[in-house]
């Protein structure tokens, strides 16, 4: 009998498209996407509209796994393990890439690389040339 977490892992076999650098194989599914709705006839807001919903959907099933994986859902019982969030959460971070890959074509690694910087200056220490935290900070 196949896990919950063994269905979660990908065969090996189906690795092969995605050895690439990652914003590569985002930008992939991000045009795939967009194929896909251009040909349902969707214009940019809907597409987008849907993307940013796509991310919700998948938030959900992260917070469906962890009920599952609490057992705190009496009707369902322990349902999920934590492998199964693991595979949700990746699932909300690659629909979160792809989304932005939608919405900024020309730069979505950039964009990302600059907002990560931007949070990470208001709750990480600054770090000296030495690598430590600069005097009067704390790690």
């Amino acid at each position: 009998m196949t896990t919950r977490a063994e269905q979660a892992t990908p065969p090996s076999a189906e690795l092969g498209t995605v050895e690439e650098d990652v914003w590569e194989t985002v930008g992939r599914l991000a045009r795939r996407f967009d194929a896909h709705d251009d040909a349902r006839g969707l214009d940019q807001a809907q597409q987008w509209t849907l993307q940013v919903l796509k991310i919700a959907e998948e938030t959900g099933e992260a917070s469906q796994a962890v009920i599952g994986a609490r057992g705190t859902n009496p009707r369902k019982g322990d349902s999920h393990t934590w492998q199964d969030v693991h595979a949700e959460i990746a699932d909300v971070i690659i629909t979160g890439m792809v989304a932005l890959a939608r919405m900024r074509p020309d730069d979505a690694e950039q964009y990302l690389g600059r907002q990560l910087a931007a949070k990470a200056v208001k709750f990480l220490p600054a770090v000296s040339a030495a690598g430590r935290p600069s005097p009067g900070e704390t790690a």
